[in-house]
């Protein structure tokens, strides 16, 4: 229906009241004139009207007294033939590729030695020994294989809490790694307002503030360091990283129990795909070896006891695990925009296509029996990566050696692959590697990247005799090619109080 024709029309008046759909109206003297396309009662006196531009163009709405008079053109129209709305095309989503990776972990001071440490099956968890330690019920742990306040200037480290030590190392390998310039994002030809920081940790300098307490029992109020609140708190690693690469679009913290470095990564692939930041470095931290921690999880009865076999204490999908070791370290991505990536002539490791977020909603500590809030994250990634279950060719587990949880996950993977489950092999890093809390997710996602990158599984060290009924296909013993069949791989985080986040990565 032409504009000319209808205007061709008579015009009489009617109230709003008596419009139906197909009516044009002018509800402004000099306006344009406008299609009825639906009626409705606002109230008793006042009638809601939704309108088209005959020209076509956004809907209007109108509220309006039901008896005011309408300019009414006697010619109607079908609202079906009336242009339809203009909208704005939808912004075609931004592909989020990884360009860069660092680490520091009980099994080495960067990435070679992490990935190394891991397809030759070591394990770094070793008794922690001095006068705090001493008469503790459990006193595994997996401390870092380096001391990162010796890979920083004096100056600079004594300014920060060792976990942001870990963070601010493992990102300037990552950047390195990613073809950037150590003089921070101008030298590299980046836009420092279009680059971002994500990072996640559970309890960040919390350890320093135990440090400055018994430094104010022992020496006095004057000893106490002046860097010891920003130190404390869980955004120095963002912080730190921000300052020393110059980046100034955004510098966020997640914090989400044992799914933080996971939740970071995932959030910084949003920010890339919503356009608000071209590249960012994201990852996770964590620095807990404390005597305080340790005692405080041993009370829980969430860690393992075998003080006497320190490389088989953490033992993932066991018959015989019997709770997991904390561990520390860091773990980092460089994500980047793909068509960034390309102009500047990056390497590419792969697509971070997606990720995935729950909440059990059931308890502090234990994970849903039924593994309902795992299994939701699990398909949530496949989803957001545009994948299905078939496409899955490999799982790096949370598995953290807990009799639950290991049992929870294993479920919820049940019922995601179905009959093909015992087809899908899984590793768990965590039997070489302690949990590493906050950085536990950011480090098993470099390894089921560089997974990707090299064709190969690492196995699950800890796991002789795999519990029955698990029905799971887990590495063990030796490295093994990653299938061909399938293109995602999923890497998993679960944390104390229901958080799951799972990543999805995709060969290049």
């Amino acid at each position: 229906m032409s504009e000319e024709s209808v205007m061709g029309g008579k015009c009489c008046l009617l109230t709003t009241g008596e419009l139906v759909p197909g009516d044009v109206i002018a509800t402004d003297p000099d306006g344009p004139w406008l299609v009825v396309v639906r009626t409705a009662p606002a109230t008793e006196t006042r009638t809601r009207l939704q309108l088209r531009p005959l020209t076509g163009g956004p809907d209007l709405e109108r509220v309006l007294p039901r008896y005011e008079r309408q300019v009414v053109r006697t010619t109607r129209v079908d609202p079906a033939e009336v242009p339809d709305p203009v909208r704005p095309a939808a912004p075609e989503r931004r592909r989020v590729v990884v360009t860069g990776l660092g680490a520091v972990s009980p099994l080495g001071g960067d990435v070679p030695e992490l990935w190394h440490g891991l397809l030759e099956g070591r394990c770094g968890i070793s008794v922690m020994e001095g006068p705090g330690f001493d008469g503790l019920p459990v006193r595994l742990a997996a401390r870092a294989a380096v001391d990162p306040a010796e890979l920083l200037p004096r100056p600079m480290a004594r300014r920060m809490n060792r976990s942001a030590q870990f963070a601010l190392v493992a990102a300037r390998e990552a950047w390195l790694d990613a073809g950037l310039d150590p003089a921070g994002t101008v030298a590299s030809g980046l836009r420092p307002t279009r680059t971002g920081v994500s990072m996640g940790t559970i309890i960040g300098g919390a350890p320093v503030m135990v440090e400055s307490r018994l430094t104010l029992i022992e020496r006095g109020p004057r000893a106490v360091s002046p860097y010891t609140t920003p130190m404390t708190v869980p955004s120095a690693s963002a912080a730190q990283i921000s300052k020393d690469l110059d980046i100034r679009g955004e510098a966020r913290t997640f914090v989400s129990a044992c799914a933080s470095g996971t939740e970071a990564i995932g959030q910084a692939i949003d920010a890339i795909r919503a356009g608000r930041v071209d590249l960012v470095v994201a990852g996770g931290t964590e620095a807990v070896i404390t005597p305080e921690i340790l005692a405080a999880f041993a009370a829980m009865r969430a860690v393992s006891t075998r003080n006497d076999q320190p490389e088989h204490a953490s033992r993932p999908f066991d018959d015989a695990r019997d709770g997991f070791v904390l561990g520390e370290g860091a773990g980092i991505l460089v994500l980047e925009d793909e068509e960034h990536a390309r102009a500047r002539g990056a390497r590419i490791y792969c697509e971070a296509a997606g990720w995935g977020l729950s909440a059990d909603a059931f308890h502090m500590a234990a994970p849903e029996p039924s593994g309902r809030g795992v299994e939701a994250a699990l398909r949530s990634a496949l989803a957001d990566a545009g994948a299905t279950p078939a496409d899955v060719a490999h799982v790096n587990a949370h598995a953290t050696a807990t009799i639950d949880g290991d049992r929870t996950e294993a479920l919820a993977l049940g019922r995601l692959f179905g009959d093909h489950t015992r087809d899908i092999p899984v590793t768990a890093n965590k039997g070489a590697l302690g949990h590493l809390q906050g950085g536990a997710g950011a480090v098993e996602a470099v390894a089921a990247i560089l997974t990707l990158r090299d064709g190969l599984i690492p196995p699950t060290v800890g796991c002789d005799h795999p519990e029955e009924g698990m029905g799971l296909d887990i590495v063990r013993d030796t490295p093994r090619p990653l299938p061909p069949c399938g293109d995602i791989v999923l890497s998993n985080s679960f944390g104390f109080g229901g958080h799951n986040a799972v990543l999805a990565f995709r060969r290049a």
